[in-house]
């Protein structure tokens, strides 16, 4: 994209300024955990160019390259499953990444033809937890060049919990104990080697 272009798009955002608060939206659903009065931040002038995420100059220096597969719940010759090192307050937070060092872009077809697979298994290792009503996948990948997909299950029942909010309320409901989430971790890595690779839990 052009510098030009650039200039187009942030030429209608009201920069620097503290943008008034619409009369629907998000803060306004039911499954919004928050409320009473909340204002949106002043909106900063764009970083350019952005700065580098971690791994975007190659797996030297990429943190999820680094990890060992013991750091993971479960891996196989392709993928690699790990969770949260500290209890979240979810029944469970999982990120799936290629062993390869990929984004999504250039994810190479073989590997993009099993993701559709990949996501199906843990959403069935996920659910064979029970208690679990919906597992959400989410990729953001601000954060990190190597590819990583959130899968974030939401308790069943808890309707107040569903849709994009839910990693909302995970920041602010209180964690489960440190020895639940070791035992999720462990049911997950089972339920995933069953159909195949190597529970490290």
């Amino acid at each position: 994209m052009s510098g030009d272009q650039h200039s187009d798009f942030h030429a209608h955002l009201p920069i620097g300024e503290r943008i008034p608060m619409p009369e629907d939206g998000i803060p306004f659903w039911e499954v919004f955990p928050y409320e009473g009065d909340v204002q949106i931040k002043v909106l900063e002038p764009p970083v350019l160019p952005e700065p580098p995420r971690n791994g975007e100059d190659g797996p030297e220096d990429c943190h999820a390259c680094a990890k060992p597969d013991e750091a993971y719940l479960w891996t196989d010759e392709h993928w690699r499953l790990r969770t949260l090192a500290e209890p979240a307050s979810l029944p469970a937070m999982l990120m799936l990444e290629p062993r390869g060092h990929h984004d999504l872009a250039d994810l190479p077809a073989e590997r993009a033809a099993e993701l559709g697979g990949m996501l199906q298994r843990i959403e069935r290792a996920v659910t064979s937890l029970g208690g679990v009503a919906r597992v959400h996948v989410n990729r953001w990948g601000d954060g990190a060049a190597h590819l990583h997909l959130w899968l974030i299950a939401r308790p069943e029942g808890m309707m107040q919990l569903r849709g994009t909010c839910l990693p909302l309320w995970d920041d602010v409901l209180p964690n489960v104990s440190a020895e639940l989430w070791a035992e999720t971790g462990r049911r997950i890595a089972r339920a995933m080697a069953a159909e195949g690779g190597t529970a490290h839990r």
